[in-house]
C-alpha cells in the first residue's frame, strides 16, 4: 500500500480544505514556528487511528477541531482523509475490492469519531489493525514527532523493543494474542462461574422435591379454608344488612327535626334584617355631619396657611428692594474701570504694529540661506555614500578571495591527508575481509547444529506441556469431586451431631420406653399419635414408681374391625406394651370416622399421617395437637439414616481424597518435567540466538569489509580528485587578489569627503536655527495683536450695555415697592374670615354629636337581633349536625353492605345469593360470625404451619433439569474453548518469538552498517537484555563512534545521540519498510556536515525502499535535497495554508 494524498477539513489550524500530496521520493514541508506544520503529522497520526488527546496536544479529543480565529467562526466538526494506492492488492481482505482506498475519521462536537473505509462505516480497531498489518500506524515509529528521538535515546530497554516489534511485523500479532486472552480470561471465569450454577441447580432440584410433597397438604387445607372464609363473607354480609335498615328508620326522624329547626332560623332572619335596612340612613347622617365638620377644619387650616405666606411675601419684598438699591451703585463703579482698561490695550497695539514692521524680509532671506546650506549638504552626503558604496565592494571582494584562498589551501591538505590515510585503510580491510570470511563459515556451522538442538528442545517442551495440561485437567476434576464429596460429608456429620445432641437431651434420666422401640419409616406420627406423652414413661417393677408394668396377656383377643392393620406389623415394641400396641390398628384417613363405631372397648385407630379415633367416639386431627413422641420418633430414624448416610459419604471422601493427592504429586513431577523441558528449550533457543548473532556479526562483518574495501577505494580516488580540484583553486584565488584594487587608499578617500559633509552639516544647522527663531517671533506678536483687538471688542461691548442694565435695575426697584404697598392689606382680611369660620364649626359639632347618638341606639337593636338569629342556627346547626351523624351511619351501613357484596364478588365472583345457593346452607343455622373466624383462624394455623411451600414446585423442578443439562452441555463447550485459545496463545507466542529473532539480526546488521556509515568509522550493535525471552526482552544499544571506547548511547553527546537514532530508525526501514516516514525536524540538533550525510541517508534508503519520506525541517541545507516542497504559512491569524514548489521541475524549467 502507498500513500497518495492527506486532505485535512477543519482540522485544527487548517479550516479550509487542505491536500498534501505524498509522492515518491523526500517531501519537505517548510514554514515559521507556530504556523502548524507539525499538524500535517498529527493529522496523519489522528486518521490512523489516535485515541489519546495528549497525543494531539489537547485537553480533550473535539480540541482537534477549528476553534475559531479573529475573522474566522469556529467550526462544528473535523475531518482527515487519508488516500492510499492498492493497485497491488496488499490490503488485508475486507479492504482489498478496489485500487484506490480512502481511509476518512470525522469527528463531530458532542457527538464523537466516526470512521470509514471505501465509503463504508467501520471500527477503530478495523482502521488501527489495517495498519498495524502495513508495519505502521499511529504510534509506529517511522512516524518522528518533535522530541522523539530524545525520548528514544533515554527509553527504557523494554521500550525499545517495539522498534524490533515493528520491524518484524508483529503488532498486529500482539493485538490478536491480547485479544485471545481476554478471550481465555472470560473463558475461565465463565467455567467457574457455571461449575457453581450447576453446584446450586443440584441443590436446588432435592429442595423442589421435598416442596412438591408439601403442595398436596396445602391444596386441601385450602379448599375447606375457601369454603369457610365464603361462609364468614355471607354472614357478614347478612348483618350488615340489617344494620343498615335500622339506620335508615334513624335517618328519616332526623330529617323531620332539622325542617323544623330551619323555620325557626328564617323567622330570625326577617327580624335582623329589619333592623339592618334602618341602619344605613343613619350611617349616612352621621358621615354627612362629620364630613361638614372635617371641611371647615380643612378650610382653618388654609387660612392659617394663607396668613402666613402673606407675612413671608412682605419680607421677601423688603429684602430684593434693598439687594436692587446696591446693584445700581455697584455698576456705576465697573463703567469707569472699562474706560481705564481700553485706553491701556490701544496702546499696546500700535507698539505691536511697530516692531513687525520688515519681519517678512528678513524671514525670506534666512529661509534662502538655510535652503542653499541643505543643497551643499546633500551634494557631499551622495559623494560620500557613492564612495562608501565602492569602498565596501572592494573590502568584499578581498575578503571573499582571501577566505577561498585559505579554504582551497585548507581543502588541499586535507584531501592529501585523507587521501593517505584512505590508502592505509585499503590494506587493513583487505586484511579484515579474509578473516571475517573464516569466520563466516564457522557460524554456519556452528548455527546448523544449534537449530537442530532447539528443534528437538521445542519437541519435548511440546510433549511435556500435553501431558503436563492433560494431568492438570484429570487433577482439576479431582479436586472438584473430592471437594463435592467432602461438602457432603461435613453437612451430613453437622447433621448428624446436631439431632444427637437434640435427642440425646430429650432422654429421660430413668429411661423411657420410647427409646426401647423399633418404628418403620413413615409410621411415627402414627404410633405418636396412638401412645402419645405415654411413650416417655418407663418400665418399671410391679411396686415401682410410675411407669409401664409387665402384665400377662388377654383371656380372649378383641379382634379389630374387618379392614384395619394391625399397628405392631410396622412396630417392634417391648413386651410390656403388648397389651396396649395389640388394641391399635392403622387405616387410611379417609376409612377411619366409618369405623370408629364398630371399636371395641380400649381399641383406638390411627392413620400414617396422625389422626386418632378412640372407641369412646373421641377423634383427634394430626394438625391439631402434633405428638412430641412422634417427633422424637422421625427424629431417631432420621438419625439412624443420617448415620449410615454419613458412613457412605465418609468413604466416598476417603476415596476421592486419596486420588486427588495421587494425581497432585504426578501434577508436581510433570510440572517440574515440564519446567526442565522449558529450561532446555530456552538454552537451546539461548544458543541457536548466540548462533545467529554469531553468523550475522560474522556475515556483517564480512559485508562490512567488502563494503568498507570498496567504499575506500572511491574515498582514495575522491580525494586524489579533490586535492588536484584544490590546488587548482590555490591558484586562482591568488590571481583574483592580486588583481584587485588598493583598499587602505580606498579608505583613505572616503575619510576625507566623510569631514567635508560633517562641516556642510555643521553649516546647514545653524542657518536652519536663526530661520526658526525669526519665524517664531513673528508668530508671537501676530498671536498677541489678535488677543488685544479682541479684548479691546470686548470692554467696549461691555461699556455700552452697562447704562441698559442700570435702568432695567431703577424699574425693577419701583416695581417691588408697589408689590410690597399691595402686599401690607392682606392680613386684616384674613382676620374677618377667620371669625366666620369659627362660627360654622360649633354648628358642625352639634349635629354631628346627634347623628352619633342615633346611630349608637339602631346598632344595639341590630346586635340583639343579630344574636337571636345566631341562636337559632345553632339549634338548627345541631339538627344538621344529627341528620348528618344519621346519614353518616346509613351511607356506612349501605357501605359495609355493599363491601360485604363486593368482597364476595372479589372472593368469588358471585352475588350474594348465588353464594349461599353454592354453600348449600340454612342461613338462619349458621353460625355466629365469631366461630366462622375462629375456624378460619385455625385452617389459616394449620396452612402457616406448612411454612412456604412452592406450589410451582414440579413446574420448576423441570425447568432447573432442563436448565442444569443445558449448563452442563455449556460447561463441556468452554472447557474445549479453553484448550484451543491455549493452544492458539502457545501458537501466536512461538511465531512472534520466531519473527522478533529474525528481525532482531536483520536490524542489527542493517544498524550496524548504517552507523558506521554516518559516523564515517566505529561499529556498534543491538543487544537483547533483561530476560531470555525475546517476547518479554529489552533492547539496549552498544555503540563505539571512531576514536572513542565502546559505551551505551546514553553516554555520547547530543549530536551523536541523534545520530545513532537516525540510524536504527532507518534500519528498521530497511527491515521491513513503513509505507511512509515522516520527520519532524530530527535535524535541529546536527551541524551542516551531519546535515549532508542525514540527507545523503535519506537518498539511499528511497532507492533502497518504497517508503514515501515527509521531512519537515528549518534547515537550509536539507531543504535543498528535497524533491519538491510544501510550504505553511499563517497569513491570516490563526488559520494554515499550504502551498507547494517541485523542486525538480523547476530545474528543469531553469535548465
Amino acid at each position: 500500500m502507498r500513500f497518495s494524498k492527506l486532505r485535512l477539513t477543519g482540522f485544527k489550524s487548517f479550516v479550509d480544505p487542505t491536500d498534501l500530496i505524498i509522492a515518491d521520493g523526500l517531501t519537505g514541508v517548510v514554514g515559521p514556528n507556530g504556523c502548524g506544520k507539525s499538524n500535517l503529522l498529527e493529522a496523519l497520526r489522528w486518521v490512523m487511528g489516535e485515541n489519546r488527546p495528549t497525543a494531539m496536544r489537547g485537553g480533550g479529543m473535539e480540541d482537534v477541531i477549528f476553534a475559531g480565529a479573529a475573522t474566522r467562526p469556529a467550526r462544528n466538526f473535523a475531518e482527515v482523509s487519508l488516500h492510499i494506492d492498492n493497485s497491488e492488492r496488499l490490503a488485508p481482505a475486507g479492504f482489498n475490492d478496489t485500487d484506490a482506498l480512502e481511509i476518512v475519521r470525522r469527528i463531530t462536537r458532542d457527538v464523537g469519531s466516526a470512521y470509514k473505509a471505501a465509503g463504508k462505516d467501520v471500527r477503530a480497531r478495523d482502521v488501527q489493525m489495517l495498519f498495524a498489518d502495513a508495519s505502521t500506524g499511529a504510534h509506529s515509529p517511522a512516524l518522528v514527532r518533535q522530541g522523539q528521538i530524545s525520548e528514544l535515546i533515554n527509553a527504557k530497554p523494554k521500550n525499545r523493543r517495539r522498534i524490533l516489534e515493528e520491524a518484524a511485523g508483529i503488532s498486529g500479532l500482539y493485538q490478536r494474542r491480547h485479544e485471545a486472552e481476554l478471550k481465555l480470561n472470560g473463558a475461565e471465569t465463565n467455567l467457574a462461574r457455571v461449575d457453581d450454577v450447576i453446584e446450586q441447580l443440584a441443590t436446588q432440584l432435592a429442595q423442589l422435591a421435598r416442596q412438591a410433597r408439601q403442595a398436596a397438604r396445602y391444596r386441601e387445607i385450602g379448599n375447606q379454608l375457601r369454603r369457610t372464609e365464603g361462609t364468614l363473607l355471607y354472614r357478614r354480609w347478612r348483618e350488615a344488612d340489617d344494620t343498615r335498615a335500622k339506620t335508615d328508620a334513624e335517618l328519616r326522624a332526623r330529617i323531620a327535626a332539622t325542617a323544623h329547626a330551619q323555620g325557626v332560623v328564617q323567622q330570625a332572619a326577617k327580624a335582623r334584617q329589619g333592623a339592618d335596612d334602618a341602619l344605613p340612613a343613619l350611617r349616612e347622617e352621621a358621615a354627612i355631619a362629620a364630613a361638614i365638620l372635617q371641611r371647615l377644619a380643612v378650610q382653618r387650616d388654609t387660612l392659617a396657611d394663607q396668613e402666613a405666606r402673606a407675612a413671608a411675601t412682605i419680607e421677601t419684598l423688603t429684602g430684593r428692594i434693598t439687594q436692587l438699591a446696591r446693584d445700581i451703585e455697584r455698576e456705576g463703579g465697573l463703567n469707569r474701570d472699562a474706560g481705564e482698561t481700553i485706553e491701556r490695550l490701544e496702546w499696546e497695539q500700535r507698539e505691536l504694529a511697530k516692531a513687525g514692521e520688515g519681519h517678512e524680509g528678513a524671514l525670506a532671506a534666512a529661509s534662502e540661506g538655510a535652503h542653499e546650506a541643505a543643497t551643499v549638504l546633500q551634494a557631499r552626503e551622495g559623494d560620500l555614500a557613492q564612495l562608501t558604496e565602492d569602498m565596501a565592494r572592494l573590502a568584499a571582494r578581498h575578503g571573499s578571495a582571501e577566505r577561498l584562498l585559505e579554504d582551497s589551501r585548507k581543502t588541499q591538505a586535507k584531501s592529501e591527508a585523507e587521501a593517505g590515510k584512505a590508502q592505509d585503510a585499503v590494506r587493513q580491510s583487505r586484511a579484515a575481509l579474509d578473516k571475517s570470511a573464516k569466520d563466516f563459515e564457522a557460524a554456519k556451522m556452528a548455527e546448523a547444529a544449534a537449530v537442530k538442538a532447539a528443534a528437538e528442545a521445542d519437541q519435548a517442551l511440546i510433549n511435556a506441556e500435553e501431558t503436563r495440561a492433560e494431568t492438570q485437567n484429570r487433577e482439576a476434576d479431582a479436586r472438584g469431586e473430592r471437594s463435592e464429596a467432602e461438602g457432603e460429608m461435613n453437612a451430613l456429620r453437622a447433621e448428624t451431631g446436631a439431632l444427637a445432641k437434640l435427642v440425646e437431651r430429650d432422654t429421660a434420666e430413668g429411661g423411657q420406653i420410647l427409646d426401647r422401640l423399633q418404628v418403620e419409616h413413615g409410621f411415627e406420627k402414627a404410633l405418636g399419635a396412638a401412645l402419645a406423652d405415654d411413650l416417655r414413661a418407663p418400665q418399671v417393677e410391679a411396686d415401682g414408681p410410675s411407669g409401664w408394668a409387665v402384665l400377662p396377656g388377654y383371656d380372649r383377643d378383641q379382634p379389630l374391625p374387618d379392614g384395619v392393620t394391625p399397628l405392631t406389623k410396622h412396630v417392634s415394641v417391648p413386651d410390656v406394651l403388648a397389651r396396649r400396641m395389640g388394641q391399635i390398628g392403622l387405616v387410611d384417613p379417609d376409612d377411619g370416622a366409618a369405623m370408629q363405631a364398630a371399636l371395641l372397648p380400649g381399641q383406638r385407630l390411627v392413620s400414617p399421617e396422625g389422626d386418632l379415633w378412640r372407641w369412646d367416639g373421641f377423634r383427634a386431627w394430626a394438625e391439631d395437637a402434633p405428638s412430641a413422641a412422634a417427633l422424637r420418633l422421625q427424629q431417631l430414624n432420621r438419625l439412624e439414616v443420617l448415620k449410615q448416610a454419613l458412613e457412605q459419604a465418609s468413604q466416598r471422601a476417603e476415596g476421592a481424597r486419596a486420588a486427588h493427592e495421587t494425581l497432585t504429586r504426578l501434577m508436581a513431577e510433570q510440572t517440574e518435567a515440564d519446567k526442565r523441558a522449558r529450561d532446555g528449550r530456552r538454552q537451546a533457543d539461548r544458543m541457536v540466538a548466540d548462533a545467529g548473532r554469531a553468523l550475522s556479526r560474522a556475515e556483517a562483518d564480512r559485508n562490512l569489509a567488502e563494503g568498507r574495501l570498496e567504499s575506500l577505494g572511491l574515498a582514495v580516488k575522491r580525494h586524489e580528485d579533490e586535492a588536484m580540484g584544490a590546488r587548482g583553486r590555490v591558484l586562482e584565488a591568488e590571481r583574483a587578489l592580486a588583481d584587485l584594487g588598493d583598499l587602505a587608499e580606498a579608505r583613505a578617500g572616503v575619510e576625507d569627503i566623510r569631514m567635508t559633509v560633517e562641516a556642510a552639516r555643521i553649516t546647514m544647522m545653524s542657518r536652519r536655527s536663526a530661520h526658526d527663531e525669526l519665524r517664531r517671533e513673528g508668530e508671537a506678536r501676530t498671536r498677541r495683536a489678535q488677543e488685544v483687538t479682541k479684548e479691546i471688542s470686548g470692554w467696549k461691548h461691555r461699556l455700552e450695555t452697562a447704562e441698559k442694565r442700570t435702568a432695567e435695575l431703577v424699574e425693577r426697584k419701583e416695581t417691588s415697592q408697589a408689590e410690597l404697598k399691595e402686599a401690607g392689606g392682606a392680613p386684616a382680611e384674613l382676620a374677618a374670615k377667620r371669625d366666620e369660620l369659627s362660627l360654622e364649626i360649633a354648628k358642625a359639632e352639634g349635629r354631628q354629636a346627634e347623628a352619633a347618638d342615633a346611630l349608637s341606639a339602631a346598632e344595639t337593636f341590630l346586635r340583639e337581633a343579630t344574636l337571636a338569629e345566631r341562636e337559632a342556627e345553632r339549634a338548627a346547626s345541631e339538627a344538621r349536625e344529627a341528620r348528618a351523624r344519621a346519614e353518616a351511619r346509613a351511607e356506612a351501613a349501605r357501605e359495609t353492605v355493599t363491601s360485604a357484596a363486593e368482597r364476595i364478588a372479589e372472593d368469588s365472583q358471585q352475588t350474594p345469593n348465588q353464594l349461599l345457593t353454592a354453600l348449600d346452607t340454612n342461613p338462619d343455622q349458621m353460625p355466629g360470625a365469631d366461630a366462622l373466624e375462629a375456624d378460619v383462624n385455625r385452617l389459616k394455623r394449620q396452612r402457616d404451619a406448612l411454612g412456604a411451600v412452592n406450589l410451582r414446585a414440579e413446574e420448576d423442578a423441570k425447568e432447573v433439569q432442563q436448565e442444569h443439562d443445558t449448563l452442563v452441555t455449556e460447561k463441556t463447550d468452554l472447557e474445549d474453548a479453553i484448550r484451543t485459545l491455549r493452544s492458539g496463545i502457545a501458537s501466536l507466542n512461538r511465531e512472534g518469538r520466531e519473527r522478533l529473532l529474525t528481525a532482531f539480526e536483520q536490524v542489527n546488521s542493517n544498524f550496524s552498517m548504517l552507523f558506521t556509515h554516518l559516523f564515517g568509522g566505529g561499529e556498534a550493535n543491538l543487544v537483547m537484555v533483561e530476560s531470555d525471552d525475546p517476547l518479554e526482552a529489552g533492547l539496549e544499544i552498544m555503540c563505539q563512534p571512531p576514536g572513542k571506547k565502546l559505551s551505551t548511547l546514553s553516554l555520547l553527546s547530543g549530536g551523536e545521540q541523534t545520530l545513532t537514532a537516525m540510524a536504527l530508525i532507518f534500519a528498521v526501514f530497511l527491515a521491513n519498510p513503513a509505507p511512509i516516514c515522516v520527520l519532524d525536524e530530527v535535524d535541529a540538533p546536527l551541524d551542516d556536515a551531519n546535515v549532508t550525510r542525514f540527507c545523503d541517508l535519506l537518498d539511499e534508503m528511497c532507492r533502497q525502499t518504497d517508503t514515501r519520506f515527509l521531512i519537515i525541517t528549518h534547515h537550509a541545507v536539507t531543504m535543498s535535497r528535497m524533491d519538491r516542497l510544501f510550504g505553511v504559512t499563517m497569513a491570516e491569524q490563526g488559520v494554515s495554508q499550504l502551498v507547494s514548489v517541485d523542486l525538480k521541475k523547476a530545474e528543469t524549467l531553469v535548465a
